[in-house]
Order: C-alpha cells, then structure tokens, then sequence
C-alpha cells in the first residue's frame, strides 16, 4: 500500500465504500476498512443487496425468523437491508462524531420501483429513516424527474439525502436547487440546518461507456481521439456548477442559517474499459470538498497505484466544455446519452430489485417451518 488513499483524503476528497454485506460487517471488514484505508462512509443500492443477500452469507438465520413470522417478501427485504445499514452505521459512528456529520454516513435507497412516483418515494423515505434509526444515515432518492420534489420535501423534514443516478449537469443544477428549496421549507419550518446533510452522486464511468460506443461506431481518427475524455468533463463541469451553486446569494442565506452544502460525490468510478488506468477516475476528480465512492477493488488499486498529485479539478472548465462542445459537433447528443444512461439506471436497480425479491421469496419458502 502507498499513501495515495491518504493523500486523497488530505485534498478533501471523502472516501466512501461502495459496497456492503452482512459479512464485510460482521467479519471486522469494514472496521478494518475504515481504520487502515481511510475509509469514512458506505454506499449501498439495490444491485449491492442483491448481490450481498444472494451469496447468503450471514443472512439465513434472520430468514428463518422471517419465515417463521410469514412476513411478506418486502418485509423481509426491508428488514434485512435496514438492519446492515444499522450495523453500518453504528461501525462508522465514531467517523460521524469525529468529523462532526459530515462522514461516518451509511445510504440506504427507497425502492426503485417509486423513482418516478413522487408521494410514494416520500412516504419511503420517512420509514426508512425511522426504521435504521441513526442520525448517520442518508436515504437515497433518484434524481428523475419525480424525484426532484421528493428531495425538496424529505430535506424540508430534516432527513439527509444521497441524490443518486444523476448524469446530466442541467439535472445536476435541479438537484441543487431542490436541495436549497429543501433547506428552506426545513428553515421556515424552524429545523436546525446545522443537522441535515445531503451528497450529490453524479455518475462517471457509465458516460464513457455509452459515449465510447458511439465514437468507435463512428471509427474516424477524430472520434477515436475523444475516447475516454467525456465523463471526467462532465465531472468537472458539474464541480464547476458546484461551485456557482454554492456561492450564489440564495446560498449565503442558508449558509449564515447553519446549513451545509450539499457535496458532489463521484459515483461510478470502477472502470469498465480495460484499455484506461483502473484508478482513472479517482486520479483525475480531486478537489475539495468531494466525496468519492469506490468499488472495493478501484479502492485497492488507488490505495496500490493511484497517482494524487493535488486538485485535478481546478483549471479545467474550457477544456472539458471544449471535450463536450467536439462530441455534439461529431452529432453525438448529449442529452440523447444522459437520458438513456437515467433510464437506463433506474431500469437496472429495479432490475436487481426484482431478482432479490425473487431470490428473497424462494429462500423463505424454503426456510418456512412446517405447520404446528
């Protein structure tokens, strides 16, 4: 291991863990994570849990108590999702007391069948917070369209959110505002603002993915050279925007009120493309006061090899709007992409979702004590 994951850290760049189970929880995993790697927060969305809860590691003992009790299969799910993020979250307590809220957090994500149902994800949103029950959890609500009114309503009742699933900068920038509007409802509604948090997952590698398929259809030498250039300048322009949003004079108010900004984080960032550095997009997204959040192995391979050479962020904004600015005039649509890559999300956490209620279902069938 190099310093690199500490030298992120000290630029200000949050270390998140994007994965949790049962058994990273119970073997000491995490804990160990979080004193050696610098680890200070976890993410979890529903492909995670599926995968967790599916390996079966650890959680059969609770299923049996569910099967005996012949709750319904969400019930179930519920339960054994909220009680890992509990766990989590009181692990990483000592992070949230040290660094006064800001990290220590665990997310925990409303199920991704409401994310284009406003009142429903709201309504979801208030049971998880009171079914974890720790002041360091954040709920994660998707950045749809739907969504947008559901942040400005479960901040403005003092609930921290993780924004997720947000891939264009305009939808970035409705994010931002729905959290300010958040704030003041919670305001005007006499909350202290000191106590809500929120975090911004702006998603990375999946433009290059999705963008990367069209140049190489396109196959001139031109095309071949933006390769891989795309989602770090979506990146930085959305710091960029980070920035604007949180220096305007709607900020200020709120800012002399107690609250706190509502930080980027990086999501995403396990490269797909072999072809690229696997610690690509750690290396080329520091700038203060991020939040990055890593696949196990893009936090192995920083820790290894990563390169931290200070802000790569700062400096950016024309040459990554120049990036953006070459992809439309090849007639590559960007808001073409970024939709495709929201729908696209939403479709594959409902998809695992689905696959953990199924698997969920058989394994409490399964587990049912004979009548008596």
């Amino acid at each position: 291991m190099t310093d690199a994951l500490k030298r992120l850290s000290d630029e200000g760049v949050a270390i998140w863990l994007d994965d949790l189970s049962r058994k990273r929880i119970t073997s000491g995993n995490l804990a160990e994570l979080i004193d050696q790697q610098h680890v200070v927060g976890v993410t979890t969305n529903p492909s995670i849990f599926q995968k967790a809860i599916s390996s079966g590691d650890g959680y059969s003992p609770q299923l049996a108590d569910l099967a005996a009790r012949k709750v319904t299969v969400e019930e179930a799910i519920r339960m054994i999702t909220t009680a890992d993020v509990r766990d989590a979250a009181d692990v990483l307590r000592p992070v949230f007391d040290a660094t006064g809220g800001q990290d220590g957090r665990v997310s925990i994500e409303v199920d991704p069948r409401l994310a284009h149902h406003t009142v429903p994800t709201i309504a979801e949103a208030k049971q998880l917070a009171w079914l974890v029950d720790r002041p360091n959890t954040l709920i994660k609500i998707p950045a749809t369209k739907a969504g947008l009114p559901a942040i400005t309503e479960v901040i403005g009742l003092g609930i921290s959110v993780n924004v997720t699933l947000i891939f264009s900068l305009e939808r970035y920038r409705e994010v931002m505002d729905a959290y300010l509007a958040g704030l003041e409802k919670a305001k005007a509604a006499g909350l202290d603002l000191s106590e809500i948090r929120s975090v911004a997952s702006f998603f990375v590698s999946r433009v290059d993915t999705e963008i990367d398929k069209r140049l190489e259809k396109l196959g001139t030498d031109e095309a071949k050279a933006l390769k891989g250039k795309a989602a770090l300048a979506n990146a930085r322009l959305a710091y960029q925007a980070y920035e604007e949003v949180f220096s305007s004079d709607r900020w200020s108010a709120l800012d002399k009120a107690g609250a706190n900004k509502q930080r980027p984080l990086w999501a995403s960032t396990g490269v797909k493309d072999p072809a690229y550095k696997d610690t690509l997009y750690v290396d080329e997204l520091v700038a203060p006061g991020t939040v990055n959040t890593m696949p196990e192995a893009t936090l192995q391979a920083t820790g290894d090899h990563g390169q931290i050479t200070g802000d790569t962020i700062a400096g950016t904004y024309a040459a990554a709007q120049a990036d953006l600015d070459a992809l439309g005039a090849l007639g590559i649509s960007y808001d073409d992409v970024v939709q495709l890559l929201e729908d696209e999300g939403v479709e594959k956490f409902e998809s695992a979702w689905n696959d953990l209620l199924k698997s969920t279902e058989a394994e409490l069938a399964r587990l049912a004590p004979s009548e008596g």
